[in-house]
């Protein structure tokens, strides 16, 4: 991320914005089950949230500063690796969550090689549930000089289906998207 963007993104703003709209959207009505494993986490302000919400609370994030701060304040909960070749045994999770990661990963291939991962480490009946930004300027001008691979919503169904899920649902916003999906 670059020097703004991560700044926004540790934020009192974007934090309020998180606990008071993103995250209430992209979980109403799922169950997480026991055992979470969060995907891209960055500074850790879904992280924060999620934890009172489960049993067992397992962090993956790729770059290495962001986790050793979370492993900081988390403990070894937090994993550092790739979302799209993760470290942990088939089905060990009941839920994999993900929030505005995606367009980090530098091509949709990564992103569908992570939706790929999230199904093998889910056990049967897990939810992957997940958010991502839509494109505005503002979006645009915080991802000057940053990775920015935007999720096309009306391909992402039949993206998460090829990856083997079931009960697929997408929902937009003007600036947010959210999915959610089932491991048969």
């Amino acid at each position: 991320m670059n020097r703004f963007h991560l700044r926004y993104c540790g934020s009192k703003a974007w934090a309020e914005l998180v606990g008071t709209s993103l995250l209430p959207w992209a979980l109403e009505g799922v169950d997480l089950g026991d055992e979470l494993l969060e995907v891209g986490p960055g500074l850790g302000v879904t992280t924060r949230l999620l934890a009172p919400r489960v049993r067992t609370l397992t962090a993956l994030e790729h770059d290495q500063r962001l986790a050793a701060g979370l492993q900081r304040e988390f403990g070894g909960g937090v994993v550092t690796g790739d979302g799209a070749a993760m470290p942990f045994p088939g089905g060990r999770f009941s839920s994999v969550a993900c929030f505005t990661m995606l367009h980090h990963m530098p091509a949709p291939e990564l992103q569908d090689r992570l939706f790929a991962e999230a199904y093998r480490v889910l056990r049967p009946g897990g939810r992957l549930v997940g958010t991502d930004s839509r494109p505005s300027l503002r979006f645009r001008v915080i991802h000057l000089f940053d990775t920015m691979t935007l999720v096309d919503p009306a391909t992402l169904p039949d993206r998460l289906r090829r990856a083997g899920f079931a009960d697929v649902e997408v929902a937009t916003t003007e600036t947010r998207l959210r999915f959610r999906a089932r491991k048969p």
